[in-house]
């Protein structure tokens, strides 16, 4: 199978465009990403990630989402890849990149392979999730700051925390979920306010309490079909005590498709 068969149509948007306005067209089509072009070139991805980095930048202290650029969030991990590639090859490329493939035909652009392209064909995978599941876990408390919470996601190059009280799963809280919080904060709290009430935000003003979980003999097919049909990029794991075993996302399912090339 050649990436042609499985790559998908991009949603781009103006590198002059506002992060706002980035994060309304993610938040509207359910995308963590977006291509982000000018004057017909490709500059490069925005992402959740790259968003959240931005808006925690001390560059842009105090500056409201809706007067930052989207190019101030532009990454440039991307690799253009032909249309024949090899699906197998385009899984591995991805793993190892870590980011996502335009498919380029000469100067025309045909579409791209996010990880969402790369899932879809996981969902026959029979393996259980506890083979394949990031057992070494990085947990939050609920009352630790956001601030810090966002900073561990950046440091760690992860996309999402349990939240963990107790030694008890109590929530999740998501790249998504404080990029949309220091959102509203920048837009409601004036900026010589900001830095002294940022500290007072905590994980469970906003995580999510109600937690999509698996059990460590779920299939990882299973579990593909939950996060493309929920729209979410990682599941806690759950031993058979009900206590968290780990974490399973979809780079953690790419590595594993990667390994089996």
């Amino acid at each position: 199978m050649q990436i042609r068969d499985i790559m998908a149509e991009p949603m781009f948007l103006d590198k002059g465009e506002t992060l706002s306005h980035a994060m309304d067209v993610m938040e509207k089509n359910g995308v963590q990403r977006l291509l982000v072009m000018h004057n017909g070139d490709i500059n490069g991805v925005v992402t959740i990630r790259t968003i959240l980095r931005s808006l925690g930048s001390r560059k842009s202290a105090g500056m409201p989402a809706s007067s930052l650029h989207v190019a101030s969030a532009t990454t440039d991990n991307f690799t253009k890849v032909f249309p024949d590639l090899k699906s197998e090859e385009a899984i591995t490329l991805v793993d190892r990149t870590g980011g996502v493939l335009i498919v380029m035909d000469g100067n025309e652009l045909l579409g791209w392979i996010t990880p969402r392209e790369i899932l879809k064909n996981a969902i026959n995978l029979e393996e259980s999730v506890g083979d394949s599941m990031i057992a070494d876990l990085i947990t939050i408390h609920p009352t630790e700051r956001v601030s810090h919470a966002r900073r561990l996601m950046l440091d760690e190059n992860i996309g999402r925390l349990p939240v963990v009280e107790e030694d008890r799963l109590v929530g999740i809280v998501t790249e998504q979920d404080i990029a949309k919080a220091m959102r509203a904060f920048r837009d409601l709290v004036p900026s010589h306010q900001q830095e002294n009430r940022i500290k007072k935000l905590l994980v469970e003003d906003i995580m999510k309490r109600q937690v999509t979980t698996v059990n460590v003999d779920t299939p990882i097919g299973d579990v593909v079909r939950t996060m493309l049909k929920e729209d979410i990029g990682g599941i806690p794991i759950l031993n058979g005590n009900d206590e968290l075993a780990g974490i399973i996302t979809q780079r953690s399912i790419i590595r594993v498709l990667a390994k089996r090339q």
